[in-house]
């Protein structure tokens, strides 16, 4: 089933399917739901799984005022009837789950955090020349309007990563991350209001039992943070994707669903 919600003043769009527990997916914020393609199906023949397109992305709106995307979260959660979900959030998705997890820690049951970002985190050292150049190079291209140069740039940044070039990455998963990565810089950027106090400095207050999942490939940032999760999160555990950059379920989803699943398989019942 497939539908529309009105959530805080916008329409968003989303996605369910199959039943028992509550899955529910949120994309990285360089791409929309359709991240996802690899691991929805597969994950409805065991749980009932939501995903939807943030505020801003995708099929749906744009931000018409002040929001913030965990608030969303949670009154889409309310919209649709879900208590007590298991969590699934990459880059910036797992931003918004572990600032809803902070915000409203009755809510989750457990957090599945990829590639995750985490709001007020900085880098103890400097991303590489590369990253560096490729990162400001893109949104040069970004500001003059040229998005074909915008998304290899990205894909270059985000998707190759450090070590691996170009025809070195699944071309399925490159080509579905430029489309989504195109369609998004069609759109205005969003800007969301943050937690406050940001979840730096409340990480170790997350209750929910919590995966950590990171590419090898993906940034310094990135895999720092994955590193700070693993070890300030009471019982979290980390896997590395070799081979993988920013959005590992997409490069390798059998890999990916066979961790996740078995993780979420152990997750207590309510």
């Amino acid at each position: 089933m497939e539908g529309f919600a009105e959530v805080n003043g916008a329409r968003l769009w989303y996605e369910t399917a199959g039943a028992g527990p509550a899955v529910v997916m949120l994309h990285g914020h360089l791409v929309d739901s359709g991240q996802w393609d690899g691991q929805f199906g597969v994950f409805a023949r065991e749980f009932r799984v939501l995903r939807y397109d943030a505020r801003g992305f995708g099929r749906s709106d744009q931000p018409g005022e002040p929001f913030a995307f965990y608030e969303d979260l949670r009154a889409l959660l309310g919209f649709l009837g879900i208590d007590r979900p298991l969590l699934v959030g990459c880059s910036g998705g797992g931003s918004m789950i572990i600032n809803l997890a902070l915000a409203y820690p009755e809510v989750p049951r457990a957090l599945v955090l990829v590639g995750t970002g985490l709001p007020g985190y900085r880098a103890s050292g400097a991303e590489s020349p590369r990253r560096a150049e490729l990162g400001e190079a893109s949104e040069q291209a970004y500001q003059r309007g040229d998005v074909d140069a915008a998304v290899e740039l990205g894909l270059q940044l985000w998707t190759d990563g450090e070590r691996r070039r170009p025809e070195e990455v699944d071309p399925g998963a490159r080509a579905r991350t430029g489309e989504m990565m195109r369609r998004l810089l069609s759109r205005p950027k969003v800007d969301a209001e943050a937690l406050d106090p940001e979840a730096i400095s409340r990480v170790g207050e997350l209750q929910a039992p919590t995966l950590v999942v990171v590419g090898a490939d993906d940034g310094l940032r990135v895999r720092e943070i994955a590193d700070l999760i693993e070890a300030r999160v009471a019982g979290a555990r980390k896997v590395v994707i070799q081979d993988a950059g920013h959005h590992p379920n997409m490069e390798h989803p059998e890999e990916f669903n066979e961790v996740v699943l078995d993780f979420l398989r152990s997750v207590p019942a309510d």
